[in-house]
């Protein structure tokens, strides 16, 4: 039976506005760096291939599952499980996950936060021609100064909070959908900017090769990493794509609409490798170095090919708007929740509760200078240690905080949600939902959230804790 709940706080104009938001959620630093650089390590062809696969039978079930317990609910996560639940004739108790899964977001946000104020600060950088003609060490020094100074990263992480949490304060129609519709379009453009500018550099066809070659004895090696990739790539098992889902118009094709985000996100990712490795090639680097020297490498890159300076300021404009467009999605499901709960004002509860991460946050501005002697579950000649200053292994507070988020609560939050639709709504409200008017298509939908994506979330999460 067809529910006719409303949002009290609005809706998307459009599914396009749903698919903008949702690809907002999902293209953050991973898609614009980590994605292709997976491609190149892991088999190039072979691993795309993995992928895709991955993503249509863990990821795309999970985000399908998230959307269609939000439109069906039209509330926050929490109320959203504990609504459903209870018109199921199950428990309350299933809110408790969606709860979790909105504190892990919380806990995302704080430092992805610090992140998005890295690429603030090198757009100024870049800008004023920091990098124009230095060395791979000098870029390497700048930024371990960059990294060292707490000052600095509190400003631009402060400055990074605000900005999401203004676009969050003036709600869904005057703030998330307004920016969005500028955001995202920018995202894209800049993209193929960066494209076009990649194909003048005389490598591009040596990128391409680097991220599409098909190397088929190296299809297993990147088996893990790609269903690992697949479910994190989409944004699931937060609520983000949820509380989205809860403003998206009832007419609108859900399933439809799902894959076209996926696919969306998997372009994006897919155009960002063959944009920026021809650039890594021109500047003589090696584009295996790794994800996380995204702002070492790619500034030394930019500082030594011809127009690097003003590609520059475009990439990382670029990565700043993907940062912030993925920090909204954070921060909303939580705003949702209590604004329907205490019913205070939108701007108070977004102000405080940015606060809250911001003060969070600054933990893992400190992880890399003052606090960088803190370490935490330390195991020292077989001694364990919750804690210890200057020990030579265990995780700083960032360390502590991306374990806990990455490798726990995204995988159970995801396996929460999928397990609850699959099993928990039942099969009419699914059905209802997804108004497929295939039933063998129906039929596959329901067999992968209740079958396949529940068995492949439990082996990436296996994966992510022994790591």
């Amino acid at each position: 039976m067809s529910t006719d709940r409303v949002s009290v706080h609005g809706g998307w104009a459009s599914r396009w506005v749903f698919i903008l938001a949702a690809t907002g959620s999902a293209v953050g630093l991973g898609s614009i760096w980590k994605f292709p650089y997976m491609v190149g390590v892991y088999g190039g062809g072979a691993f795309v291939l993995v992928f895709l696969a991955c993503i249509a039978l863990i990821g795309l079930p999970v985000m399908l599952a998230e959307t269609l317990i939000g439109r069906r609910a039209r509330q926050s996560p929490a109320n959203a499980l504990k609504v459903l639940a209870l018109e199921a004739g199950h428990s309350a108790r299933w809110s408790w996950g969606a709860f979790a899964g909105m504190i892990t977001a919380l806990l995302i946000l704080s430092f992805y936060s610090v992140v998005g104020g890295w690429s603030l600060d090198y757009i100024i950088d870049m800008g004023r021609g920091d990098f124009q003609g230095v060395t791979a060490d000098q870029v390497g020094a700048y930024f371990s100064a960059v990294t060292a100074d707490p000052w600095r990263l509190t400003l631009w992480h402060t400055l990074f909070m605000l900005l999401s949490a203004l676009v969050i304060a003036k709600g869904v129609v005057a703030g998330l959908e307004r920016s969005l519709r500028v955001m995202m379009p920018l995202l894209f453009v800049m993209l193929l900017v960066l494209l076009g500018y990649s194909m003048t550099t005389g490598h591009f066809m040596q990128g391409l090769h680097f991220m599409f070659d098909f190397s088929l004895e190296r299809l297993l090696d990147g088996l893990l990493p790609a269903m690992g990739h697949a479910f994190f790539s989409l944004s699931v098992g937060v609520g983000s794509i949820m509380i989205y889902g809860a403003y998206m118009p009832k007419h609108s094709s859900l399933a439809g609409t799902v894959v076209g985000v996926a696919l969306l996100d998997t372009f994006v990712s897919l155009v960002a490798g063959m944009a920026l490795f021809p650039i890594v090639f021109a500047a003589g680097l090696n584009p295996s170095e790794g994800p996380g020297l995204m702002f070492i490498s790619l500034p030394f890159a930019f500082g030594n090919v011809a127009f690097g300076q003003l590609m520059g300021v475009v990439f990382f404009i670029l990565v700043a708007i993907a940062a912030w467009s993925s920090a909204i999605s954070l921060l909303e499901p939580m705003v949702a929740y209590l604004v329907e709960r205490t019913k205070i004002r939108r701007g108070w509860v977004t102000f405080w509760l940015a606060f809250s991460c911001w003060f969070v946050g600054l933990g893992t501005v400190f992880s890399f200078n003052i606090w960088q002697q803190a370490k935490f579950f330390v195991n020292e000649g077989g001694v364990f240690h919750l804690y210890q200053w200057g020990a030579a292994g265990g995780l700083d507070f960032f360390g502590v905080i991306d374990f806990f988020t990455s490798r726990i609560m995204l995988p159970l939050g995801g396996l929460c949600f999928v397990v609850f639709a699959g099993w928990v709504m039942g099969r009419e409200a699914v059905r209802d939902e997804l108004s497929l008017r295939s039933p063998l298509l129906f039929a596959l939908a329901l067999f992968l959230m209740r079958y396949v994506a529940p068995v492949g979330i439990l082996v990436v999460f296996a994966a992510q804790l022994w790591k």
